[in-house]
């Protein structure tokens, strides 16, 4: 009888051994092969934000995407670290296996073309949501502006590269770290100008559309602050450009037109920046250069004249805006 046991345990355990390993070899093949009815060589799988790892494996199951649920969503946990899987569009331009897929799907790898977006020093939001519009597919436009717009001043102008159906709010959340990432790096500088960031920024937004150069934006820099320390109307063109939407040629009633933007009624500074400003053109305008002059202009032949006296400044313009 014992040795009938022995046998029999014997016997059993090279059974199980063999049941586990074929369990494991056909759980390997059930996972490293796409299903033979996988979708073309081209689709998109769309993730909303807030899809449960189930509900998301459910859909690529129901599609032929994944051949087993349950692996997908071990996997996912697994290489996700139990965080969740990136919502998106995801691309298939290949077949691939539940690993794969859970993979990409567990680090957000969309495998989207990326669009080279430059964004110019200057621009506002709406000159911003135009050159995304013309870069970037189906882009919404008016929800950019509509949310974009109270943040003027702080979306860095600078090369980017989003996915193509990238939307606005990953697009203003990029823009903005950016612009926080950018402005450390003259914190010191800024400290120890010892005036409020959205100042700043509000003053270099106007610099940045008044001039091109450092020297002169730090000229200029330094004459709109001591107008603005005197007391005097700042009578600033730029935020015409922005209430109007005009490329120059101001008439009288542009100049008198009752808004928080217009420089020449009312004093101190706009009521936000008119622009996105360079790191260069924010840095010119925490160390301005202090000058005798109070008036400057931009000659016909895209010179930059300035005057310590208003009696100079009509000589300049008499001169130079012939």
């Amino acid at each position: 009888m014992r040795n009938f046991n022995r046998s029999f345990a014997k016997h059993w355990k090279k059974n199980v051994s063999f049941i586990v390993i074929a369990v494991f070899v056909l759980t390997c093949i059930v996972i490293s092969q796409p299903p033979k009815d996988f979708p073309g060589s081209r689709f998109d799988i769309h993730v909303q934000k807030g899809d449960t790892i189930s509900s998301v494996a459910q859909d690529l199951y129901s599609k032929h995407v994944i051949s087993s649920e349950f692996f997908f969503k071990l996997a996912s946990i697994i290489f996700s670290k139990n965080k969740g899987i990136f919502a998106g569009d995801y691309r298939f331009t290949e077949k691939q296996n539940l690993i794969q897929v859970a993979y990409r799907m567990a680090k957000g790898h969309q495998g989207q073309p990326k669009v080279k977006v430059v964004i110019p020093e200057g621009t506002n939001v709406y000159d911003m949501a135009y050159i995304y519009l013309k870069n970037l597919s189906d882009f919404n436009a008016p929800r950019f502006v509509s949310l974009a717009h109270d943040y003027e001043g702080y979306l860095y102008p600078d090369t980017y590269y989003f996915l193509a159906n990238a939307k606005p709010e990953e697009i203003i959340k990029t823009m903005r770290e950016n612009f926080n990432s950018k402005i450390k790096t003259i914190e010191k500088e800024i400290i120890a100008f010892k005036k409020p960031l959205n100042e700043i920024v509000t003053m270099a937004s106007l610099v940045e559309k008044e001039a091109y150069a450092d020297e002169s934006r730090k000229i200029i820099a330094g004459i709109l602050w001591k107008r603005l320390a005197k007391g005097m109307a700042l009578q600033v063109d730029a935020p015409f450009y922005y209430t109007t939407g005009k490329a120059g040629g101001f008439t009288l009633a542009d100049l008198k037109v009752d808004s928080p933007y217009n420089t020449y009624t009312n004093k101190g500074l706009p009521v936000g920046p008119i622009s996105n400003p360079s790191l260069a053109t924010i840095l010119d305008t925490v160390t301005p250069i202090e000058t005798p002059y109070w008036f400057y202009l931009t000659g016909n032949d895209g010179v930059m004249r300035y005057a310590a006296t208003f009696d100079g400044h009509l000589v300049n313009k008499s001169t130079y805006l012939k």
